[in-house]
């Protein structure tokens, strides 16, 4: 059955991203070295070596991310109870900043893998973190500053009002009478029985 109705037209894909079409690559160049990192390691020292390093890794990876993990949920208690669940100030901020560093040192050294446990060690780093976090401020600012002068709230808005044609339909659904009200009729409403 044909209504006339023409079929819509789908603009063309979006071209894939670079961090998409290469994350797949990346991972997996990743873990081909670390497992030949850990035959290298097993051929210089023994098997046995192998595991202490791995196991070593994850104890003091685990030990890293309790301790960060204690660490951040002080600083919560602590500004929760001094400003009533206001903002964090800039220290307290700053040292949620590097609490996040920590934990993601501590994850990276809990993976097995030699290449995972020196990023891991880096992160540890009081310097290295304050670097990372200035420029992933500084990263984040800037895209915020690209989604346009609204923020990211408005950005996630204009992204939802597209279609799939690639029109936009800007508006706002406006009722005459509220729902449930005497103005509306009757068989609008559902049946109690739903």
């Amino acid at each position: 059955m044909t209504t006339g109705a023409s079929t819509p037209t789908y603009p063309a894909r979006p071209r894939r991203s670079r961090l998409r079409t290469f994350l797949p690559l990346g991972i997996a160049t990743w873990l081909v070295l670390e497992i030949w990192l850990l035959t290298v390691v097993a051929d210089a020292a023994s098997g046995l070596a192998v595991i202490v390093l791995l196991v070593a890794g994850f104890l003091a990876g685990s030990a890293v991310v309790k301790r960060a993990g204690r660490r951040a949920f002080r600083s919560l208690t602590e500004t929760l109870q001094q400003q009533g669940g206001g903002a964090a100030s800039g220290v307290e901020a700053g040292r949620n900043e590097g609490n996040s560093f920590l934990m993601l040192g501590g994850l990276l050294l809990m993976l097995p893998g030699v290449v995972s446990d020196v990023v891991g060690l880096v992160l540890l780093v009081p310097p290295v973190q304050k670097a990372l976090g200035r420029y992933t401020e500084r990263a984040f600012e800037r895209k915020l500053r690209e989604a346009g002068a609204g923020g990211l709230g408005d950005a996630y808005t204009r992204a939802r009002i597209h279609r799939p044609d690639g029109k936009v339909v800007p508006g706002e659904v406006i009722r005459d009478a509220a729902p449930g009200s005497a103005d509306e009729p009757r068989d609008a409403r559902p049946p109690l029985g739903y």
